[in-house]
């Protein structure tokens, strides 16, 4: 099947991939623009795993103030190089990751970076609201684990759901973005400010 610039066009302005890798997409997919998308996800997410082990010295702190400068947020995002820390890209996604923080409030960047006490203090709560509503041991155990998966995705910036996109975590986001760019990317830290916060 022959593949026309159009859909070559679109496939990039949607996904930021190179020309030649849009066009094997869409010849691979017989011209389905959705299942090409996937295709490429795909080998970008393939190829940031790969990276993941590379040293990350560079980058970038991005900071956002929510209208009314009640808000403030600092992120620090690094790369490998210089090169992809000034990338329009790059900026945009640490700005992202900036006003995601604003908005949504994380409690630690990583599950393992959750306070172990704050864990068994839920865990506890949750323990005892479902033993009394009467269901049986074995079922509480379950309940529990689901209910603090469900917790550490609310808490833990890389699995909260992007608040531009609830599809893509911020983890996806940032793996993403290693696949479309080809370097290492992590978010160092962050900080949240609130007037009248502790």
């Amino acid at each position: 099947m022959s593949i026309d610039a159009k859909q070559v066009k679109e496939l990039r302005q949607r996904t930021g991939s190179g020309m030649m890798d849009c066009k094997k997409a869409l010849q691979e997919t017989d011209g389905d623009i959705e299942k090409a998308i996937k295709v490429l996800r795909e080998k970008g997410l393939s190829a940031a795993a790969k990276r993941t082990g590379r040293s990350v010295s560079e980058g970038s702190i991005f900071s956002y103030v929510h209208p009314g400068a009640q808000i403030a947020v600092m992120v620090e995002l690094n790369c490998e190089t210089d090169f992809v820390a000034r990338t329009e890209d790059f900026q945009n996604l640490g700005k992202d990751i900036a006003m995601h923080v604003a908005a949504t409030s994380p409690l630690a960047l990583r599950r393992e970076d959750v306070d172990p006490e704050l864990i068994e203090k839920e865990r506890e709560i949750l323990r005892n609201q479902a033993l009394k509503s009467g269901k049986p041991e074995n079922v509480v155990e379950k309940i529990i684990e689901g209910k603090t998966e469900k917790f550490y995705h609310e808490v833990c910036l890389l699995e909260q759901a992007f608040v531009k996109n609830d599809k893509e975590t911020i983890g996806d986001l940032v793996k993403n973005m290693i696949g479309k760019l080809g370097e290492n990317m992590q978010i160092k830290r962050f900080v949240r400010f609130e007037v009248g916060g502790e």
